[in-house]
């Protein structure tokens, strides 16, 4: 058989195997186009209104749903992944509380100890201006002096003395400056700096080294008297800015020529400068509530004292810190037989009954019943009630940090509440503030009586000082010594 007959036969061969293939084709096809028509023609006839509801073919089953088991994991992604926005917010708030506590806990466990002399002898001075009689001044001077400083507390008299004597700490010394005589006030601080470049001893015929003054330390008082304006007598303004606010300025003012001075030993050529921390509580001047002019009008000047002494003194490369306190718990400090009538700043519970108030009748209807629900309220008389506040240690470890110079900023709020009630002041509309304190609209209001009878405020048959030139009596104020009556406003 020849070549060509044999590609012939296999040609007739192959031609059964492309007929099926092609047939087969053509059947599925004309299978997929039929089934196709079909569905459309079923579905077209379902959805036609022109035809009987009996006659309408019923539409197919639904295909069988088949679940499938998801894993733990595949469940946490798909949820994150629908909340995308709120596990970002966790996972910042997260990082910076964990940022937060981290800082805290190296913070608190920092060793702190001002510096020795080769002999062991203490070699740095802290001054602290302010009463010895303030739970402060004697926590944090005996802080200052566990730490290794020496500690000089300011006094303007002999009780104050007394109290820092009583202190029993050889290294806690009274500093006796009458600030009121300026040029006795000269001759102690004068006596002061010769102390500081005179060469001391640790021990007796031991070496000598010199004393450094690190830091002076201003802390006002810081106890305040709640009463609306109209029934505070102006000789109490005049007592309260003097005490309160000119005290510490005249205080500043004295030391000024120290702070401006280099004291230089024969060792140490030039000594860095020491540095001021002015102590102001924040809470109430920084939301400024009602009846609380005396203590918002004190600060705010104080605050602005401070900032006007940090740009005097910066060119002499003097650094002045401002602390701004919150709320503290002065447990230890504060006696048992007080310990149930003072808040942590000093102040007592107003009465629950306006009428109970032993102001003029105009007063009461004027301002009772705001009084009573702003002294009530979660957060008046500088304290967040259901709170203790902040422990003395964490004051303590921000103002060695100031000294040491591991806190350079201008401004340190420290304690509970500083910061919110900051943040409050600042950005919360003033009337949303006083309807949370409790201030309401005062519809009901007393009738002005005249010359004929008591005038708003007062009693034209007193006489005193308060009353002196016109006849009309303010409503004194009762002194803090009185326990059972601290915090009152009486009518002359």
């Amino acid at each position: 058989m020849s070549a060509d007959d044999q590609a012939f036969l296999d040609v007739l061969s192959s031609l059964p195997n492309e007929i099926q293939k092609y047939s087969r084709d053509v059947a599925d096809y004309i299978d997929r186009h039929v089934d196709q028509i079909a569905d459309t023609l079923r579905d077209a006839l379902a959805k036609a209104q022109w035809v009987p509801e009996q006659f309408r073919p019923r539409p197919p089953p639904p295909p069988p749903i088949v679940t499938v088991p998801v894993s733990a994991l595949e469940r946490v992604q798909n949820w994150i992944s629908r909340h995308k926005i709120l596990v970002g917010l966790v996972a910042v708030t997260t990082g910076v509380v964990a940022y937060r506590t981290y800082r805290s806990t190296a913070q608190w466990r920092k060793t702190r100890r001002a510096r020795r002399s080769r002999s062991g002898g203490r070699m740095d001075v802290v001054v602290i201006a302010g009463s010895p009689a303030l739970p402060l001044t004697r926590s944090l001077s005996l802080d200052m002096e566990r730490k290794g400083f020496v500690v000089f507390i300011v006094c303007n008299s002999h009780e104050d003395e007394i109290m820092v004597q009583n202190l029993a700490r050889p290294d806690i010394r009274p500093l006796s400056i009458d600030i009121t005589d300026p040029p006795s006030a000269g001759t102690s601080i004068d006596a002061f700096a010769r102390y500081l470049q005179a060469p001391h001893a640790a021990i007796p015929n031991g070496k000598r080294h010199h004393l450094l003054l690190k830091a002076v330390i201003l802390i006002p008082s810081l106890k305040y008297q709640t009463s609306p304006i109209a029934t505070i007598p102006p000789s109490s303004f005049a007592d309260l800015f003097n005490t309160h606010l000119l005290q510490p300025i005249l205080t500043i003012q004295t030391f000024l020529p120290l702070l401006t001075t280099r004291l230089s030993s024969p060792s140490e050529k030039e000594r860095p400068s020491p540095k001021v921390l002015v102590f102001t509580p924040s809470i109430i001047s920084s939301i400024n509530p009602p009846f609380h002019a005396p203590e918002a009008t004190v600060c705010s000047a104080l605050s602005a004292f401070t900032e006007v002494l940090t740009a005097e003194l910066r060119p002499l490369g003097i650094p002045v810190t401002h602390v701004q306190l919150g709320s503290f718990d002065f447990a230890g400090f504060t006696p048992a037989a007080n310990s149930r009538l003072v808040q942590p700043h000093g102040l007592l519970a107003a009465p629950e009954d306006p009428e109970a108030l032993p102001w003029p009748d105009s007063a009461r209807h004027a301002y009772g019943k705001n009084f009573v629900s702003q002294s009530g309220s979660a957060i008046s008389a500088g304290r967040i009630r259901g709170l203790r506040g902040s422990s003395l240690k964490e004051l303590h470890n921000a103002v060695f940090d100031v000294i040491d110079g591991s806190i350079t900023s201008g401004t340190v709020r420290v304690g509970l509440g500083a910061s919110v009630y900051g943040f409050v002041g600042r950005w919360v509309p003033r009337g949303l503030v006083s309807w949370m304190m409790g201030i309401r609209k005062v519809d009901e209001l007393a009738t002005w009586q005249g010359n004929n009878g008591s005038s708003a405020f007062g009693s034209p048959k007193s006489t005193g000082s308060e009353g002196a030139g016109n006849g009309d009596s303010f409503v004194a104020v009762q002194p803090l010594e009185h326990a059972g009556e601290a915090n009152v406003w009486r009518e002359a």
